[in-house]
């Protein structure tokens, strides 16, 4: 799915990275805790989250393969994360819906989590 894709499906607003909306992504995760975000085994493409400071783009670099973050609930990052995720080529935006739901709305839209469906987590309700 390409990023200007998951723009119009969640209403979001681009911060950075506008002219890298063409991009593929593949999959998708959603937390609060970057430390879930580091222990997970996703090929994390778009990260959405509602936490707003330096770490989240921290903890994107250190993934490497996070092309995007969206910031929920309609929160801002300070100007700090804007340059940080621009310095390291991170397209950033920030949508209105809560977490929950903008991860339900790509979900629905087929992009995935690729963890849950090796294992079968999502079909089997663990």
């Amino acid at each position: 799915m390409k990023l200007k894709r998951i723009k119009e499906i969640l209403q979001a607003e681009v911060l950075v990275g506008e002219s890298k909306l063409e991009e593929e992504v593949f999959t998708a995760c959603g937390a609060d805790l970057m430390s879930d975000v580091l222990a997970s085994r996703d090929e994390k493409a778009v990260l959405l989250t509602g936490l707003t400071n330096i770490q989240v783009v921290r903890t994107a670099e250190i993934v490497g393969d996070i092309k995007c973050i969206i910031f929920v609930r309609g929160k801002s990052p300070g100007e700090d994360v804007i340059r940080e995720a621009e310095k390291v080529g991170l397209v950033v935006m920030k949508t209105r819906y809560p977490l929950y739901i903008a991860c339900g709305l790509l979900y629905s839209n087929g992009l995935t989590c690729k963890s849950g469906e090796e294992d079968g987590a999502l079909h089997q309700g663990i």
